[in-house]
């Protein structure tokens, strides 16, 4: 059985782009050259892309993270100011009843000394 179209490429008809192909016809479909030689030498280091992939991987991870960790930061920081707020109202109500008991123990001694001079 002979091919479709053996003749040169411009007797072919027009192929369509890779993601919207004219037709199923093996003819206009595009396949990248293969070497003929397809032995592997152990001579030449192969070259892998995977530290590049982990690496964008990594990237993406992050960047799909990086609401969270501000967010969780955030938290932190609320979280920080609300105990420091709750401590200088602790303060503040010590100082209070402080001076209130500093107030009482004087009226006490007055009406001590009052007592004490009738």
């Amino acid at each position: 059985m002979s091919p479709r179209y053996p003749g040169p490429a411009a007797a072919r008809p027009a192929a369509g782009t890779i993601d919207n192909p004219s037709a199923r016809d093996p003819w206009l479909r595009h396949f990248p050259k293969q070497e003929l030689t397809m032995t592997p030498t152990l001579d030449t280091p192969v070259s892998t892309h995977s530290d590049a992939t982990a690496v964008r991987q990594n990237r993406t991870r992050t960047m799909q993270l990086m609401p969270e960790t501000l967010a969780r930061a955030q938290l932190q920081q609320r979280l920080q100011e609300a105990e420091s707020e709750r401590r200088a109202i602790r303060l503040i109500t010590a100082r209070r009843l402080q001076r209130r008991a500093e107030r009482a123990t004087l009226r006490a001694r007055r009406a001590l000394a009052m007592a004490v001079m009738q």
